[in-house]
């Protein structure tokens, strides 16, 4: 996937879901960048969740109709007054 595959859904919200543990999330911000070798090139995606529950360092099924389902390893990487921000990473 890239940067642009996921450009659709920003500003909307995706479900989160792992062992029986599910959030809402939306996608906030897409940054592209870096020097990956990856087709498509390097790029980040942060969240925005709720305050509870709070999701640690993990790999989620990330699900919305512009994307279907895709497994993203999400940290946990701020804590503001909306809830937990959470970013995935692709080199």
């Amino acid at each position: 996937m890239t940067a642009a595959d996921f450009s659709p859904l920003e500003g909307n919200t995706v479900k989160v879901e792992a062992d029986g543990i599910g959030i809402e999330a939306t996608l906030l911000e897409i940054t592209t960048g870096g020097s990956a070798l990856r087709d498509g090139g390097g790029f980040a995606l942060l969240f925005q969740g709720p305050v509870e529950p709070s999701l640690p360092q993990a790999t989620y099924q990330v699900s919305h109709a512009a994307i279907g389902t895709q497994q993203l390893f999400l940290v946990p990487v701020a804590k503001t007054e909306a809830g937990y921000q959470y970013e995935a990473i692709f080199t």
